[in-house]
């Protein structure tokens, strides 16, 4: 197969990504618009999505807001080939710190939203020939991270309702897969490192972290995603992907 051909695995192919103005899901919809997707982006703010991709307002929260969204995503495509559930939150805290409205915060985008968009994107879904979710999970859904109780609760939930998912929607012929990523280098963790009390040497830490002795870079979560959401791969479903610079496999002696 000619390299033209894979990078041009998603002409004629509608994509519908959550959270796509920034960090992965922005480096995502670059990616599937580049390889030739038609890319509708759901978010709070359109970013820079203008320029290459439709953008519709919605909050994953807000189940209004999703029917309307979604609305408005039929009247501009009657089939959805590819849906990207990447919109989350984070949250800095243990069991024991953390507020019960944060944990209802988190969980309502996190979880209920992932449910809530995927939900409303079936009908389309099932009008493709290649129908594909992938899920953004997340490192913490896998292995135990300081501070990030709530947080990897949620991707916990998320990892495996991409299994229950994958199961369920086999019938349809619904590929649903997701991808787990070390500390990536987005917006979200810059505005986490901003505050902290000595951000260099914080920054140093989460890179020593990851054996490879960097952060995951958003390009590299989206190539992973990109695979998984391809027509090319018909056969792989309920799987999981890290992209984590081998964190959760790897002890490498110090």
């Amino acid at each position: 197969m000619s390299e033209q051909h894979i990078d041009n695995d998603f002409a004629g192919l509608t994509a519908v990504i959550t959270g796509a103005a920034s960090g992965i899901g922005l480096a995502t919809a670059q990616l599937l618009h580049a390889r030739g997707a038609t890319v509708i982006g759901l978010d709070l703010n359109e970013g820079e999505l203008a320029t290459f991709a439709h953008w519709i307002h919605c909050d994953v929260s807000s189940q209004d807001s999703v029917t309307a969204a979604f609305e408005a995503v039929a009247k501009k495509s009657s089939v959805i080939d590819v849906l990207i559930n990447n919109a989350a939150i984070g949250s800095t805290g243990t069991v024991e710190s953390e507020s019960e409205e944060n944990w209802v915060k988190v969980f309502n985008i996190n979880v209920f939203g992932l449910a809530r968009v995927s939900k409303a994107a079936l009908p389309l879904l099932r009008k493709s020939k290649f129908p594909a979710i992938v899920n953004t999970c997340s490192i913490a859904a896998v292995a135990g991270i300081p501070n990030r109780a709530i947080y990897a609760a949620s991707k916990g939930a998320v990892r495996t309702l991409t299994f229950s998912m994958a199961c369920d929607l086999i019938k349809d012929r619904i590929r649903v897969n997701c991808v787990n990523p070390g500390t990536a280098d987005t917006p979200w963790v810059q505005r986490l490192l901003s505050q902290a009390d000595d951000p260099s040497a914080e920054r140093a830490r989460l890179e020593a972290r990851q054996p490879w002795g960097r952060l995951v870079s958003a390009n590299e979560v989206a190539s992973s995603i990109a695979y998984l959401a391809s027509p090319r791969q018909g056969s792989t479903t309920a799987t999981e992907i890290s992209v984590d610079g081998g964190m959760l496999n790897l002890r490498v002696p110090k």
